[in-house]
């Protein structure tokens, strides 16, 4: 597999397979982050951090023209006992407390929305059981803002699941209190038309510990914005991501880790899947160590496998680092073809051609998808896998 920081930016390799890296940091490039959409020019695709994506297929998220309908999204919040449900107004203290919108459609979510869910994990509370927020699109446009804090040391998992189809606009915020210990599991199964644009913001506190997966399938169009920040120092963020892009779909995760408190960690492993014509996956990975953020120990990797001519991946990773006293800091980005030495392995014991590509996927995957945690969840997504596999055979 062939290092991305290797290969010149707009190179084509054989089979359709486009891969680009850049050296340039992303972070201090775009406008400040801000609550006011007007703060943010529209978008014309020319910007470092809109170059990616298709804004023709946003339908509207980006120019202000996509009007929220009564049918856009259902949200349903099952709740182990114990924690708190609530919907509250735009003066809630808690909305924004995580972080600020840095493009214009998370700004125009922000100011969009008209009420906001908030979900509560009282301070040492430890819950058996995962919350589960299910997210189902209607047909229609919807914005809106979610919030889940733990005090602390309490302990959670949150599963997310969007299905359905839709064109959503949303922020999610997560708070987590010291020592306090939060898993979120973020499904993207939409239908084949959805369109789906999100910012997910995560201020850790000292001592507490974030573990994310974001899991993308469905969708015509799916952005998501990662961003992590430390309210304290001993903090620890750990990002895993998995996406299976088909033909036609653009699937664009952002990462960015804001290391801007001393000692504390990060994580973040991303792997994809991509098959078909005009399959296109994208993945940014900023990470910014700040000049007061001594003892930082941080990596970031991000690898992808082509199965079919006509996919493209871009993969940026990128490391921002103001001070010399950190404990490490690294990051790796690759994109590679089908192995063939492993089906041929596989093959010559017997196994048949189809299964052997199975196997050799969900190999791929299965480093993540054991590490979620929920059983329902693990079982469905090596499902989705193999029928991702079985329809392009």
């Amino acid at each position: 597999m062939a290092e991305a920081q290797s290969i010149p930016v707009g190179s084509t390799t054989a089979g359709a397979v486009a891969v680009a890296a850049e050296s340039t940091v992303a972070t201090r490039m775009s406008a400040p982050p801000s609550f006011d959409v007007t703060d943010f020019p529209v978008p014309h695709g020319r910007e470092e951090e809109w170059r990616f994506t298709p804004l023709e297929r946003l339908r509207g998220l980006h120019d202000g023209t996509a009007v929220a309908t009564g049918d856009g999204v259902k949200v349903a919040i099952g709740t182990p006992e114990g924690v708190i449900v609530e919907t509250v107004g735009r003066d809630d203290a808690r909305l924004g407390k995580a972080g600020t919108p840095v493009d214009r459609v998370a700004a125009q979510a922000y100011s969009s929305f008209e009420k906001a869910s908030v979900v509560t994990v009282p301070k040492e509370t430890v819950l058996t059981e995962p919350i589960r927020i299910v997210v189902h699109g209607e047909g229609g446009v919807a914005y809106g803002h979610q919030v889940v804090e733990l005090g602390a040391f309490a302990e959670a998992v949150v599963v997310i699941d969007h299905t359905g189809d839709a064109v959503l606009a949303a922020n999610v915020d997560y708070i987590v209190g010291d020592g306090a210990k939060l898993t979120v599991v973020s499904v993207q199964d939409w239908d084949d038309k959805a369109v789906h644009v999100g910012q997910h913001n995560a201020l850790i506190g000292r001592d507490a510990t974030f573990k994310s997966f974001v899991v993308t399938f469905g969708g015509d169009l799916v952005r998501l914005h990662p961003r992590v920040a430390y309210a304290g120092p001993g903090g620890e963020a750990e990002l895993f991501g998995l996406y299976f892009t088909d033909a036609g779909q653009h699937q664009e995760h952002r990462l960015l880790v804001d290391h801007n408190v001393p000692h504390c960690k990060s994580n973040a492993i991303y792997k994809g899947a991509l098959q078909g014509e005009g399959a296109h996956a994208v993945w940014i990975g900023d990470v910014l160590i700040e000049a007061t953020a001594e003892g930082t120990d941080t990596y970031e990797m991000n690898r992808n496998l082509v199965l079919t001519d006509g996919a493209r991946v871009d993969s940026v990773p990128n490391l921002e680092i103001e001070t010399g006293e950190i404990v490490g800091a690294g990051h790796a980005s690759a994109t590679g073809r089908f192995d063939d030495e492993q089906l041929f392995y596989l093959m010559a014991r017997g196994i048949p051609a189809d299964d052997a590509r199975r196997l050799v996927v969900r190999g791929f995957f299965a480093e993540l998808v054991q590490q979620i945690g929920v059983a329902d969840i693990q079982e469905r997504l090596l499902e989705k896998i193999d029928a991702e596999l079985e329809a392009s055979v």
